[in-house]
């Protein structure tokens, strides 16, 4: 999944902005490590039985990937994920 990135610039107001656009919707190949700097994924997690922040694999695993491994439908987790990205 490719990251929308935005470099600083300026608007005809001459105001500066930059950082990274998030993508809108979390996917199956979203890695752990990027669910989990959003709080309110982190709490989807804890909730389902995935307690990745103390896990090494969180770094490389994706979210299928750990959910095949716990026996979670990653389906229901994404559909509360991204139900809660939206709020």
């Amino acid at each position: 999944m490719a990251k929308k990135y935005m470099k600083t610039q300026e608007n005809s107001s001459n105001k500066k902005f930059s950082g990274f656009r998030k993508s809108k919707r979390f996917s199956r190949e979203t890695k752990f490590s990027e669910i989990m700097k959003d709080e309110k994924a982190v709490e989807v997690l804890m909730n389902k039985g995935l307690h990745c922040l103390g896990c090494a694999f969180a770094q490389f695993e994706t979210l299928e990937q750990g959910c095949r491994g716990h026996g979670i439908d990653v389906e229901q987790v994404l559909k509360e994920l991204n139900k809660k990205r939206k709020k």
